[in-house]
């Protein structure tokens, strides 16, 4: 046993503090966060590459091109002139050749072939580097407590996506069918920006740490938070608008702003029976809805940044400003897009732009939610 020791006795300060029970896991776990970050980042720029190579393959009619869907050999596209004559074969066999492209000759063909092949083969690429991503980090037990879930749903949520894309394909080989089902499109590109968006989220939360996080939240502004996600669900309603516009190519129809054909309402929006497929199906009325619906988006834009304004946290007022001044951006984009009856360079600047606008909102909300910590002075600390 050892002896009694005076309180005058030095203490060894060479000896090593002994390690705490899993403090290397813990380690390990919180230095993954910044390359689980980098790997979510990397998903985000190629998804953000789809939603723009998706927009271009529907703003060129490029969609129905290949009529089959596989997943795993049609990952190579036409080797030789067989090859290629054979899927032009095939692609004349359907509505979209007989009634829009008769007459189109292969070269034509190639063209909307490559649209299509492009995007059908970017998204193996998302959903090969989601798996070696997550698999690696799986095996080497470096995620973090609590985010293997969230990992897995992105795959889900991908391989749901893929899934989704052939069922909409689908719908426009349909006899009568010109293009896909603008129900189907809307499904297709509204679930790529939840994909987006919970990409974009969890890399806001893996910049900072845990215990940041938790310290952020108690000086958090909650009310701007909340009006946040409100804002966030109205421009994904306006999303899903955009995307039945494009589906049946109601920007073509109405030229001309503030009015429709000169008048407030289009002229004859409830002609197609039963009454609730003209909120769908009518150009002027699927219009006539992205449009009011991108004036409420404003003017809720507005107020919450008026909100922000009193917020004595700089980074919330910064961000808030950001979103006020891509809100406007994208308005006169969808303004100027109308009036041009949306041709495909100034479309897929304005979808384009609604990419940006979503992760400014979920910026915005996010560090409404977690603000930065300041100084006095107000810069960051």
């Amino acid at each position: 046993m050892a002896g009694k020791r005076s309180i005058f006795e030095e203490v060894d300060t060479t000896q090593k503090a002994t390690a705490q029970p899993g403090a290397i896991d813990r380690a390990a776990a919180t230095g993954a966060r910044g390359a689980i970050r980098l790997w979510l980042m990397l998903l985000f720029a190629l998804v953000a590459v789809m939603i723009a190579v998706g927009g271009l393959t529907r703003l060129t009619d490029s969609g129905l091109s290949i009529t089959e869907w596989a997943p795993v050999t049609g990952a190579l596209p036409p080797m030789s002139d067989t090859d290629w004559q054979s899927e032009f074969d095939k692609y004349r066999q359907i509505p979209q050749y007989q009634l829009q492209n008769r007459g189109m000759s292969l070269d034509e063909f190639k063209v909307i072939y490559w649209w299509e092949w492009g995007h059908r083969q970017l998204g193996r690429v998302i959903g090969l580097v989601w798996a070696l991503g997550f698999v690696g980090f799986l095996v080497t037990r470096n995620i973090p407590k609590g985010w293997t879930g969230r990992l897995l749903l992105l795959g889900a949520l991908g391989g749901t996506q893929g899934a989704i894309g052939w069922w909409m394909v689908a719908s426009g080989l349909e006899e009568g069918m010109l293009s896909v089902a603008s129900y189907r499109l809307a499904t297709h590109l509204g679930l790529a920006f939840v994909i987006f968006g919970f990409l974009a989220w969890y890399i806001f939360r893996l910049g900072r740490r845990e215990a940041d996080l938790l310290q952020a939240r108690r000086s958090g502004n909650a009310s701007l938070a909340q009006w946040g996600g409100i804002l966030v669900a109205a421009a994904f309603v306006q999303i899903l608008l955009g995307a039945l516009v494009a589906g049946i190519d109601a920007g073509r129809a109405f030229p001309d702003w503030p009015l429709m054909a000169g008048g407030f309402l289009p002229p004859d929006p409830f002609q197609i029976e039963p009454l609730w497929r003209n909120f769908f199906e009518d150009a002027g009325l699927v219009q006539f809805m992205h449009r009011m619906m991108g004036y409420v988006l404003m003017v809720l834009a507005v107020f919450v940044w008026w909100r922000s304004r009193r917020s004595a946290n700089a980074s919330i007022r910064q961000n808030w400003h950001l979103v006020l001044g891509m809100m406007l951006v994208q308005m006169v984009l969808g303004i100027v897009t109308v009036i041009y009856s949306a041709p495909w360079e100034i479309a897929i600047v304005h979808q384009f732009g609604a990419v940006v606008l979503w992760v400014l909102l979920l910026r915005a909300r996010f560090v409404s939610r977690y603000p930065v910590a300041q100084s006095v002075r107000g810069k960051a600390a």
